[in-house]
């Protein structure tokens, strides 16, 4: 059969997983999916953002990524749950072990999607697209939620083909159907091609994926760069990338958070610096990783997106010490226009000790500081990431303790979520 790649995608992730635990464990009557909901932040505060929703409110307009209050605007009858990372890891977990019953190679992509190597599989498994419906079906039967699933014979294809009509279908798209199923899409549906990069497409008359594949590539390396040439070779099916089975270490941490409204203050811009820092330092902190390089980003009311680094005098992943760098370089940055979004990266990580250069004008306590964070880890790993926090957050309503990404680590039983789920 040659090389055969499967692509599986969970329609909607998050919404689903919350539809299935309150239909499975609490007994419950209505499916989330069937009506207008969507998974984000807390309705009451009105902050936070979309990270999943229905197709009822697709029809509304309500978009993933989107700010909350937008979405209430769209759809006032909304139906709003909060997220449940923890949960949502174990539902992820389930899926993967399924789809490791059927292939020694998959690559977990994120967390609701996987690449699945089928090459040479074909006496165990017979036709590929038969076989699946048949993995999907198991999938629904079994776990409560419906997935996509793509077939190619190249990774970028499969993925692609996953992303065609859903929810809980099965698409292919080989080499030799890209001309008659992808080139005649718009290009924004090409993936790695946002909204500033179809802009510019736009300005040199390319509206389709055909008509990208068919532009000499010249012409987009001048205008995109490498980027140019990227996009260009995926729209003509190009790609020689496998599935990595091994799991790849982190280049590098971050996390952004979009804010409910501008922020115009800059006490209230650190604030919420300072809830990103204790979520990527923790993070650094949980997988043994020091970063040298520290940076910050910031999306303005219209939507133009800045970003400033810096090279730290040591790896570190102390969260004070982040955040001090974190601070100059926001300094540095802002040129006072409203804040959407604010972002804390990090890079050039490494698990080498590297040491610290000693100054005699540097009075930190370093093993202190490195004692106190590993003591709130700890706490917070037992008890959730709001039972310890900086005093400037608890009379703060508009900035969580720890925003953006997972910040909540534990591990928990589906059904301990039962009490607290009722109450919501």
């Amino acid at each position: 059969m040659g090389t055969v790649i499967f692509h599986v995608d969970v329609n909607s992730a998050f919404l689903s997983w919350e539809a299935v635990y309150r239909l499975r464990e609490q007994q419950g009557t209505v499916d989330l999916r069937e009506i207008p909901s969507a998974v984000g932040g807390d309705k009451s505060k009105r902050r936070g953002i979309i990270l999943a929703k229905s197709l009822s409110a697709k029809a509304f307009g309500v978009r993933t990524g989107e700010p909350l209050t937008d979405a209430l605007r769209k759809c006032p009858g909304l139906t709003v749950v909060p997220a449940h990372h923890a949960m949502y890891r174990q539902y992820s977990q389930k899926f993967m072990e399924i789809l490791r019953e059927y292939s020694p190679d998959v690559e977990q992509y994120s967390i609701d999607e996987a690449f699945m190597d089928m090459s040479g599989m074909d006496t165990l498994i017979g036709e590929p697209v038969a076989f699946a419906h048949k993995l999907k079906n198991r999938i629904s039967r079994e776990l409560g939620f419906t997935v996509n699933i793509g077939i190619s014979d190249k990774k970028y294809l499969a993925k692609m083909a996953s992303d065609f009509e859903k929810p809980d279908k099965v698409h292919t798209l080989f080499q030799k159907d890209i001309e008659k199923k992808m080139w005649p899409l718009p290009v924004s549906n090409l993936l790695f091609v946002g909204h500033a990069t179809e802009q510019i497409l736009k300005k040199l008359g390319i509206y389709t994926i055909g008509e990208l594949a068919n532009t000499d590539v010249e012409v987009l390396r001048h205008h995109l760069k490498k980027q140019g040439e990227s996009i260009w070779n995926f729209a003509n099916g190009r790609d020689s990338s496998l599935v990595e089975s091994e799991v790849q270490e982190n280049k590098g941490y971050s996390n952004s958070t979009t804010v409910a409204s501008d922020v115009t203050e800059e006490s209230t811009a650190k604030m919420v610096l300072l809830s990103l820092c204790e979520t990527v330092s923790s993070r650094l902190r949980k997988d043994g990783i020091k970063a040298e390089v520290v940076s910050v980003s910031i999306r303005n009311f219209e939507m133009q997106t800045v970003s400033h680094q810096c090279v730290m005098q040591a790896p570190t992943n102390l969260t004070e010490e982040i955040y001090h760098a974190v601070c100059r370089l926001f300094d540095e940055l802002w040129d006072g226009a409203p804040i959407r979004l604010l972002g804390v990266h990090t890079s050039r990580v490494s698990r080498e000790e590297k040491g610290r250069q000693l100054s005699l004008f540097d009075t930190t306590d370093y093993e202190k500081m490195e004692k106190m964070d590993q003591a709130v880890d700890q706490i917070r790993k037992k008890f959730g990431s709001n039972a310890i926090m900086r005093a400037s957050f608890l009379d703060n309503s508009r900035v969580e303790n720890m925003a953006g990404g997972h910040p909540d680590g534990r591990q928990v039983d589906l059904k301990t979520l039962r009490g607290k789920q009722k109450n919501e």
